[in-house]
């Protein structure tokens, strides 16, 4: 196991990364990442996940959005256009 260039990274190879799981999975708990090498190239980093995503907040587009008052009603020229083929000719 080396470390990288950045002071967080712990570099290991394929082999070690299969032996050692459950160690290198408690140093990524604690806030490490583990970079994972095969033959000298990088394949994977395992990265610690952010434990709460952003909160969603109600009512920020209030305001900015409007639906019309007939939106529901019958479009009657494309019914039309489309019953008469000029829409979609065969």
């Amino acid at each position: 196991m080396t470390k990288s260039d950045s002071p967080a990274i712990t570099v290991v190879g394929v082999h070690e990364a299969k032996t050692n799981l459950s160690r290198l999975l408690r140093m990524v708990e604690s806030g490490a990442e583990v970079e994972i090498r095969r033959g000298g190239s990088p394949i994977a980093r395992l990265l610690p996940i952010d434990d709460a995503p952003p909160k969603r907040q109600l009512g920020i587009d209030k305001g900015k959005i409007w639906i019309s008052d007939d939106f529901d009603e019958p479009m009657t020229e494309i019914e039309q256009a489309i019953a008469s083929n000029d829409l979609f000719p065969a």
